[in-house]
């Protein structure tokens, strides 16, 4: 039998403790807030740790063969993605905590840090990785790996070529048919011509947009095939049937986790522009100019948000055949 556990034993509390050495105290010339600076980071790291664990736990759940729509499965990834939302709303107010650091309190030991930058968080960028951030859609990624160590940047390699949550969930999208063969065409065809009637003349460029994201035979360069597009928007417009409320609530956690990260990186950059104004970071990045650039490209779920353009009136929803409204109902699910 182990030995009795003790609070400050199970959470290491020596190592914790005992992890916070500023470089003003090394080099003696006292900088009070370097040791809030130090643990806001610190917190920021292992929140992204816990991430981490979160996400890779929903990967796994995806990646399964066969995901029952109906089960505990959807309902603790649902779950385990709102608690990614959560903590990155926690992100957003530390910044709260770093604000109360001035300028000039920043001065007094910003040099030190040279060349240390949040730009190697190689955790943060992994993550991004992992969530579905392709390489080729980040802002200036010609040099975001060229301050990591080697190890740094395998673990990012490893992430950006393995299945992302982006991915898996295209996946599990396409294998939703909610309407089958002839119903299915026939269906959008009625939708496409709801979807036309709603829109206002200055719009109408909008048709040409919907046959390249829903129609088979769009050619264009997208994580989300047509099909995986057809059933995300029908989740969204029929949502209020029992067996499409889990879905759903997993395509508006992805959405929220994409609008807590440019909420953070958007206070980020706002933080830093009060900080230090204009003037290049300690790791040699742009600075504000650099955040600003992060935050207006690195949306992940951006292939998700655009459905939303193609919603219309409840009122003027299609009717579903009887069949399906069966089907979507607790309780004829087979």
């Amino acid at each position: 039998m182990p030995g009795d556990v003790h609070y400050h034993d199970y959470l290491q509390l020596d190592k914790i403790l005992n992890a916070q050495l500023p470089e003003s105290d090394k080099l003696r010339l006292p900088a009070h807030d370097e040791m809030l600076f130090i643990v806001i980071h610190q917190a920021y790291e292992l929140w992204f740790k816990q991430l981490h664990h979160e996400a890779d736990s929903i990967v796994d759940i995806l990646a399964r063969p066969a995901l029952n729509d109906n089960s505990p499965e959807l309902q603790t990834v649902v779950h385990r993605i709102n608690r990614c939302v959560t903590i990155l709303r926690v992100l957003v107010h530390q910044i709260d905590i770093m604000e109360t650091m001035t300028p000039m309190d920043f001065l007094d030991f910003r040099d030190m840090l040279r060349p240390a930058s949040g730009f190697q968080s190689w955790q943060f960028k992994e993550l991004e990785a992992k969530l579905g951030l392709k390489f080729e859609h980040r802002f200036g990624k010609e040099y975001y790996t060229a301050q990591l160590r080697p190890e740094q940047v395998e673990l990012i390699k490893k992430a950006e070529n393995g299945q992302s949550l982006l991915q898996l969930v295209n996946r599990w999208l396409e294998r939703m048919p909610f309407l089958q063969d002839g119903a299915d065409k026939a269906f959008w065809e009625r939708y496409k011509e709801s979807y036309r009637n709603s829109l206002a003349e200055a719009e109408k460029n909008n048709l040409s947009a919907f046959s390249s994201i829903f129609e088979e035979t769009s050619t264009d360069p997208r994580t989300l095939s047509p099909e995986a597009c057809r059933a995300a928007l029908f989740i969204m417009l029929y949502r209020g049937y029992p067996l499409l409320q889990l879905p759903f609530q997993l395509l508006n956690g992805l959405l929220e986790i994409d609008e807590q990260l440019s909420s953070w990186r958007y206070r980020h950059m706002n933080m830093v522009h009060r900080m230090i104004g204009t003037r290049i970071g300690t790791g040699g990045s742009t600075g504000k100019e650099y955040l600003r650039g992060a935050a207006d490209k690195h949306y992940i779920f951006r292939e998700i948000a655009q459905l939303n353009s193609f919603l219309i009136e409840r009122r003027k929803l299609p009717a579903l055949p009887s069949h399906v409204e069966q089907q979507l109902g607790f309780g004829n699910i087979s």
